[in-house]
């Protein structure tokens, strides 16, 4: 049977793949059937206020909540006392930005920060710049790569914070996280990086990378939405935060609230299997994003690719002796000339894609990451973003390839401007 987008129909391949196709695993992943497993006890049976020490039924959530805080230190070598749970990472970015700025103010009130940040971190360093605060935002190169040097650069006398993120959630590119760390930690600076993407997909060590703040989410790595964390470095330097939430002084007084014992407990499971499974699920990835990037390049013409170039691989899904990661394996960015990015997602009814970031999809700007890579604003409007996960399969991507190179052909005949070549 046939798969019909809104503007014609295309040939299927492989008649056996169950549509829909979800492909947008950077706006959020399916909970993990072993993750379920193990929170379902703390939504009835196990009930209890983890707060609550005078009775068993506290104890129980208790123990619960420590051992979640162990696996999720765990998946970033941290201690467990430095994990502090939120609701997930918007609050997370907003608690360590406006938290660890206003509790250092005493020794300077400059941010240095990147164009092609979160909204979640940009919109905070907005909140301190109407505070008083200067804010520097450091321009990436064409592939999204912000550098060492410019952190460096940036840095003055009066800077308190430095916030970069680990890995770009859309257009996967991957920041050389150690080194500025190394730059902040000689500078005497605190480092915060929104690492939300990145956890679990890619190795991220705080002590190594000499990360002072680190903010991750379940939901991007297979457990549940609504619980997120800040690391917050306990030693050497001790960060202090001043609470963007009051009441009850829970989680060592940083953030007030009742703890969500249920997705607690997912997370640290989803950090448990992600760090079980993350060596021989990133060159999976690879593969299929090879095999997607070589399919459409293949039947599609005039797209372009945002964002760190795609590095060589082995047949395995090892990179190749020389080459670094620079790109989050599920990652491929595209924009198609001739195309409008809302109307390629229209056809593509049966395959979830993004055409931006999915916190702010519904607005028609341009995304202001490839606006701060110079990508032109209608390369920019044309843009799609795969995100392959593990539910993703090679039959998949070979159905999504027909689908794009069916539906872009389709909407380029349509298109008076591109058949002409204005």
């Amino acid at each position: 049977m046939f798969a019909r987008s809104v503007l014609g129909s295309y040939s299927d391949e492989s008649a056996m793949v169950k549509l829909p196709i979800y492909m947008d695993h950077h706006s959020t992943t399916p909970v993990d059937p072993r993750v379920l497993e193990a929170m379902m006890p703390y939504f009835s049976r196990v009930f209890g206020n983890a707060a609550s020490r005078s009775h068993v039924f506290g104890w129980e959530a208790e123990a619960a909540v420590d051992e979640a805080r162990n696996q999720v230190a765990s998946g970033m070598n941290a201690q467990p006392r430095e994990i502090v749970f939120t609701s997930g990472a918007t609050e997370s970015d907003n608690l360590a930005i406006l938290g660890a700025a206003r509790a250092h103010r005493e020794k300077g009130n400059h941010v240095v920060t990147a164009a092609t940040e979160h909204h979640a971190v940009l919109d905070s360093c907005h909140v301190l710049e109407r505070e008083g605060f200067g804010v520097t935002y450091l321009a990436p190169d064409r592939t999204g790569r912000i550098e060492a040097g410019q952190v460096r650069e940036a840095i003055r006398p009066d800077t308190v914070l430095v916030t970069l993120m680990l890995a770009n959630n859309e257009i996967g590119t991957i920041l050389p996280i150690a080194a500025i760390g190394a730059v902040c930690r000689e500078k005497g600076v605190l480092f915060h990086t929104d690492a939300v993407q990145g956890f679990g997909k890619i190795p991220f060590d705080v002590a190594e990378m000499n990360v002072d703040l680190a903010s991750v989410s379940a939901h991007k790595l297979y457990g549940p939405k609504g619980i997120g964390a800040v690391y917050v470095r306990a030693r050497k330097p001790r960060v202090r935060l001043e609470p963007i939430i009051h009441g009850g002084g829970h989680e060592r007084g940083m953030r007030s609230g009742t703890l969500n014992v249920p997705g607690i407990v997912g997370f640290g499971k989803a950090v448990e299997i992600s760090l079980a499974e993350r060596e021989r699920e990133a060159p999976r990835l690879r593969l299929l994003r090879k095999q997607l990037s070589e399919g459409i390049l293949r039947d599609v013409s005039d797209v372009s690719l945002n964002g760190a170039p795609l590095p060589e691989i082995a047949p395995d899904g090892s990179l190749a002796p020389g080459e670094d990661e620079r790109r989050l394996p599920g990652n491929l960015n595209l924009s198609f000339a001739g195309v409008e990015g809302e109307a390629l997602l229209m056809g593509l009814k049966d395959i979830a894609v993004s055409s931006g970031s999915a916190c702010t999809s519904a607005s028609l700007r341009p995304s202001h990451v490839l606006k701060a890579l110079g990508v032109p604003d209608e390369l920019a409007h044309a843009s799609i973003r795969f995100g392959l996960g593990r539910t993703n399969t090679a039959e998949e991507v070979d159905y999504a390839i027909g689908a794009v190179a069916a539906t872009v052909r389709r909407l380029r005949e349509l298109s008076p401007a591109y058949a002409s070549g204005g």
